[in-house]
């Protein structure tokens, strides 16, 4: 393997990407001032979050007063929801994404060219060298070539965040065994993973260099309460517990994923809708020239040369959209209810595709 042909591809420009912050969706407010529209007056599909979240009821006022307890049953209700022990609690899987990359010493980091852009932005800021997987496939760098040329990293957005793409579990674990042969990781991000739970590696944990993270954030829609988790074995658990030192989550937000954990009724109604309304995203794309490229429950992702003009005068009409320049392309999260999906209809009924 050439290792400079494969990386002649993105040092330049991508290595100053890397190097600054990333951008995200929701900046709701930005997008308000330069188009000069009140907030109130937004539709945010930007962020891949679930519009009809949890709701959260009034927190106890007792919680406000103390330190957050470990001992709270956060851990046990993330236990039964995941079906996994050892789930660390921490603020958002971000934390998890920032921590990882400094609990091992520098070497190669194979991450999904297209994907959540944090994972690289971490893992070269912690002297790691990046190395960019076109859709996600490691190829040969898992297990061809002199052991130099090999990965010691891959990281997995399983399904991937914006491409939708999805990796069997057989898959990943034997991509898995490749890298924990040579005490490599294999870090698989599941934010989108909760509507396809036996999709998860989760049932896999305990293998040493297996690392998964979860998020409240976008099936629960408490992307406001910096709510993650991170699985891992024992070893490697208590290494990023004692680097986080104590209270990495509030005592409110530990409250509020406890109870969203719990409550099973609410989990599996959304486990029915929310399929349903990202196929009928789907389909109102594709009638007005907007075919998906891919997707998940919770957003479709549109590739088209014109995707920043799109996005420019779907602004006009006060809805966000997720804007990527490589490729070109857009992340329509779910509309919250029946007014927001007329309105959609109509914005693009005026684009017509063009």
């Amino acid at each position: 393997m050439n290792v400079s042909a494969v990386l002649e591809t993105v040092p330049g420009a991508e290595l100053r990407e890397l190097s600054a912050p990333p951008v995200h969706g929701g900046r709701l407010r930005e997008a308000a001032a330069r188009f000069g529209r009140p907030l109130e007056d937004w539709i945010d599909l930007s962020t891949g979050i679930n519009p009809n979240g949890w709701p959260v009821p009034a927190v106890p006022p007792g919680v406000w007063a103390r330190l957050p307890e470990d001992d709270d049953g956060l851990e046990v209700a993330a236990e039964r929801y995941y079906a996994a022990s050892g789930a660390l609690p921490l603020a958002g899987s971000q934390a998890a994404i920032r921590l990882l990359p400094t609990l091992r010493p520098p070497g190669r980091v194979g991450i999904p060219e297209v994907g959540y852009r944090e994972h690289a932005h971490a893992w070269h800021r912690a002297g790691h060298r990046v190395i960019s997987l076109p859709d996600g496939d490691p190829g040969d760098w898992l297990d061809d070539g002199p052991e130099h040329e090999r990965l010691d990293v891959l990281v997995v957005i399983n399904p991937n965040n914006p491409t939708g793409r999805r990796w069997p579990v057989a898959t990943l674990l034997d991509r898995h065994a490749h890298l924990a042969a040579r005490g490599g990781w294999l870090v698989v991000d599941e934010a989108f993973m909760d509507v396809t739970p036996a999709e998860s590696v989760l049932p896999y944990l305990g293998r040493p260099g297996l690392v998964v993270l979860r998020s409240l954030g976008k099936f629960f829609g408490l992307a406001g309460a910096r709510v993650g988790f991170l699985f891992a074995e024992p070893e490697l658990r208590e290494r990023a517990a004692h680097a986080l030192g104590p209270w990495t989550l509030s005592g409110p937000s530990r409250w509020i994923a406890r109870s969203a954990l719990e409550d099973r009724e609410w989990q599996s109604a959304m486990r029915a809708a929310l399929p349903s309304a990202s196929e009928r995203l789907a389909e109102l794309l594709s009638r007005r020239g907007l075919t998906p490229a891919g997707g998940t429950a919770l957003f479709q992702w549109v590739r088209k040369p014109q995707a920043e003009r799109f996005h420019e005068r779907l602004c006009e009409r006060g809805i966000l959209t997720r804007l990527f320049a490589q490729p070109a392309s857009l992340r329509f999260g779910l509309p919250g209810c029946e007014a927001e999906w007329e309105r959609l209809e109509h914005a693009l009924a005026a684009l017509d595709g063009r």
